[in-house]
């Protein structure tokens, strides 16, 4: 029988996918430089997903597949977060209904549980 997902253990899910997120923030910034500017950006966001692929392996471990892509896909959600917040750009009708289907779906698959149990 599945645990049902804390929400600390839902914070840190989410917590990690917006690490994810922040990789494309930077990659966004870095193909604005030249230079060692770029060369500074390009390492950080190779640095971010390194990091963010080490927490992904914790995320294996404690949750069962489906729900960590799941939750993977409201990166969505964060991305258009910081295109609003970061680079301005414009939030439309479509943008919502897609992020909020997504949304949804993870809501769904969250409710049902998803930490696995230790046997």
């Amino acid at each position: 029988m599945k645990k049902k997902m804390t929400l600390k253990e839902f914070i840190f899910l989410q917590a990690v996918v917006m690490l994810y997120t922040m990789a494309a923030v930077i990659g966004k910034f870095a193909a604005g430089q030249t230079g060692y500017g770029f060369l500074l950006l390009y390492c950080a966001e190779v640095g971010v997903l390194g990091i963010y692929a080490l927490l992904w392996q914790q995320i294996l471990k404690r949750f069962e597949l489906s729900t960590a892509y799941a939750n993977r896909a409201l990166a969505l959600v964060w991305s258009l977060l910081w295109a609003v917040l970061i680079f301005n750009e414009r939030v439309t009708a479509r943008k919502l209904l897609g992020i909020a289907l997504v949304a949804v779906g993870a809501f769904l698959v969250n409710r049902e549980g998803g930490t696995q149990e230790n046997a």
